[in-house]
């Protein structure tokens, strides 16, 4: 979710069509979340293989804050660990397993950590 969105029909909230020609469509105000500090964060790192043609990847959830911080964290994890992945829906995926060395990663820079599944 970028800053940069573009208008669809749907958020309106259901509203197609008026017949009073002095509506004004509005759309909804967004929320603005405040990233929280590092420490103050509760990530969860787990490796997923669902959907995935059976290829494995680890997947960070449980970030709270604004996207461009989220897409920062994303880009230093991948970067540290010298592989792709992306970040999408509020998560963090990156290609590969490596929940050690991403859970270390994150503890060194003051996060709160827990691993999920085996």
């Amino acid at each position: 979710m970028s800053t940069k969105k573009s208008k669809k029909f749907n958020s309106f909230d259901g509203i197609v069509f008026s017949t009073n020609p002095d509506h004004v469509y509005e759309a909804p105000e967004e929320v603005v979340k405040e990233t929280l500090a590092n420490k103050h964060q509760d990530l969860r790192v787990q490796l997923d293989k669902k959907q995935r043609g059976g290829k494995a990847v680890t997947l960070i959830t449980g970030f709270v804050g604004h996207d461009d911080d989220l897409n920062l964290l994303g880009k230093m994890l991948k970067t540290k660990c010298g592989v792709g992945g992306t970040v999408k829906d509020g998560e963090i995926l990156v290609q590969g397993d490596f929940r050690q060395k991403i859970i270390e990663i994150l503890l060194k820079e003051g996060y709160k950590v827990k691993r999920i599944g085996g």
